[in-house]
């Protein structure tokens, strides 16, 4: 895979009382259609696939999944073939109007829409023998692309250079960026997670892979659930990119940022605090969103 340079830190001007120092680790930046964790999470996934000999790569995602969109284009990028498995019969018909469906065919992603029941079995082996016996040979990379070379990957979001912050915040989906930042964290460090997805399932995923217990997640800033948005987060991310020239992204990174500007607001954070935050990117799926908002006759996220 095409190596990104190192993501610049961009520092984020604010007027508070407690002196709250707020930075933006840019991990969209370091490649124009992988960005972010995707990036770091396929890394060693692409590695271990050539190392098998393996010549597609099967995963899972929704219809306006970041994992997809990056999935095939880094395969298309290190020539294998791909497969998504996408949650969503429905949307065999509807891929020319949704743009990271078509991005992820136009990489040359074979795209297979299973019935919503049918997705929950993802994890099962039963169905994976069943995928298997369909598509033959493939790498398997699970959903989300969290697993323990994701979580290796994701380890490099931080080095050297990031031990002077005090607290490292990032978004979290299936847990595998969490648990590699805080693999890679000081212990006097402390790493806050701010879930997209409603439930307290995430512990004990992060658990799994995660060796250090400097961590917490804040669970209130999901804004209803994972995909799900409000008036109020769409005028934060357009106050941001307006203020900053910074594009969040409303799955992830938007509900972040949020909930970061709300604990510094309410004295979360201690006096003359340094705090990193971590732009994952995903900004392809903004497009996809804002569809979904014109229908609903709701503000457009600025792009």
């Amino acid at each position: 895979m095409h190596t990104p340079t190192t993501s610049s830190i961009q520092q984020v001007p604010l007027e508070n009382k407690g002196n709250i120092q707020l930075y933006i680790k840019r991990e969209d930046l370091i490649h124009p259609f992988i960005s972010g964790n995707k990036f770091r999470k396929l890394k060693y996934n692409i590695l271990e696939a050539k190392r098998l000999k393996k010549q597609t790569l099967l995963t899972f995602g929704g219809a306006y999944s970041n994992h997809i969109a990056a999935t095939a284009y880094a395969c298309k990028e290190n020539g294998l073939s791909s497969i998504g498995v996408i949650r969503g019969e429905e949307l065999t018909e509807k891929i020319n109007d949704n743009p990271t469906l078509r991005f992820a065919q136009s990489c040359g992603m074979k795209l297979v829409f299973i019935t919503r029941d049918d997705y929950r079995k993802k994890s099962e082996t039963e169905f994976i023998i069943k995928l298997e016996y369909k598509f033959g040979d493939f790498y398997l990379l699970p959903e989300g692309g969290t697993n323990e070379l994701a979580v290796k990957g994701c380890k490099e979001i931080i080095n050297s250079e990031d031990e002077k912050f005090d607290y490292i915040c990032t978004c979290v989906g299936t847990g595998g960026t969490i648990s590699g930042i805080i693999n890679a964290s000081k212990l006097k460090q402390k790493v806050i997670g701010f879930p997209a997805l409603k439930g307290d399932f995430l512990n004990q995923d992060i658990r799994k892979f995660a060796v250090q217990n400097n961590w917490e997640l804040i669970t209130d800033y999901h804004f209803g659930g994972y995909g799900k948005i409000k008036p109020e987060l769409i005028t934060f991310m357009n106050m941001f990119k307006a203020t900053y020239n910074i594009s969040l992204d409303p799955i992830y990174t938007g509900k972040m940022m949020f909930g970061l500007f709300d604990l510094i607001e309410h004295g979360f954070f201690p006096n003359d605090s340094k705090v990193l935050a971590i732009h994952t990117g995903g900004l392809q799926g903004v497009s996809g969103m804002n569809l979904k908002l014109k229908r609903k006759n709701l503000p457009l996220i600025k792009e």
